[in-house]
């Protein structure tokens, strides 16, 4: 039971709408119960958390990720021997594209995305290399009532073959055959543990809206992403060595930002599965 008192970590939210940092917590050692459920509620409530100076093992990434839930197998991109589970996010003067250089959220078409995604910093560039994190709450929120109705009846269609269909291969990934997922889900979405509402559509994914000419569709995404892109949404994350970053992709969109070449960045990922958007 938590002790309202005597809270077991401190929450310091980065802006109003999304973003806090966690202290007073090490996460290579395991949590006790109040904590676990401080840092739980701080992340359904600011939808990204942040924690400094930590060092982690793998198992230990796994582990925790292995708290909120079983964990997600990227569908394309390839993971260290013997961890499945981990997703590697590198970036140096070979690179042609980094991971996530447009607003999104992980692994949208798949039919179950996940829940949330748990970035562990390994090497910072000298400067940049910030990540930017957007509330779709606060952008549902700031349509009007009658955008926001005419809204919650529609749905769109989420394709992975685009994003995915060889972006691996200098990795060594042969993906002839394969196929990837693609996954029809409502344009607003109701979060399944706070209730409430969020957009759901993502300049990295989304294809199209159904039922909409393609005209139609293609101005309604693109009002959204300009919308959604607005700064009062928007907190930014200015990495070190050591930090962690926990997004929820359910209310959450994130934009790495890759100003730092030809310098490296890495870092390494868990991700938790999630369920069906509703």
């Amino acid at each position: 039971m938590q002790d309202m008192e005597n809270p077991a970590i401190q929450v310091r939210p980065l802006t109003p709408n999304i973003g806090a940092e966690i202290h007073g917590v090490d996460l290579s050692k395991p949590l006790d119960g109040q904590t676990f459920e401080e840092i739980h509620g701080a992340f359904l409530e600011h939808q990204v958390i942040f924690f400094r100076d930590q060092k982690i093992t793998l198992e230990q990434h796994i582990a925790f990720g292995r708290l909120f839930g079983e964990l997600h197998i990227h569908p394309a991109a390839p993971s260290p021997e013997g961890y499945p589970e981990i997703l590697v996010v590198h970036a140096d003067e070979d690179s042609k594209r980094i991971t996530g250089e447009a607003w999104h959220s992980d692994v949208s078409c798949a039919e179950e995305p996940p829940l949330g995604s748990i970035l562990y910093m390994h090497q910072v560039p000298p400067s940049g290399g910030d990540t930017m994190f957007a509330s779709m709450y606060a952008a549902y929120e700031a349509l009007s009532d009658a955008m926001q109705r005419f809204l919650s009846g529609l749905t769109a269609i989420h394709d992975g073959e685009h994003v995915y269909r060889g972006r691996y291969r200098d990795e060594g990934v042969d993906d002839t055959g394969k196929t990837y997922p693609s996954a029809e889900h409502p344009v607003v979405r109701t979060h399944p543990e706070t209730g409430r509402k969020a957009l759901y559509v993502n300049s990295t994914f989304t294809k199209r809206i159904v039922d909409m000419k393609r005209k139609e569709s293609a101005a309604l995404l693109g009002f959204l992403y300009e919308h959604i892109a607005s700064p009062e949404f928007q907190c930014r994350f200015n990495w070190r060595q050591n930090s962690i970053a926990f997004w929820d992709n359910r209310c959450a969109q994130h934009y790495a930002i890759w100003d730092y070449y030809p310098n490296v960045r890495h870092a390494l990922r868990v991700t938790v599965k999630g369920d069906r958007p509703f």
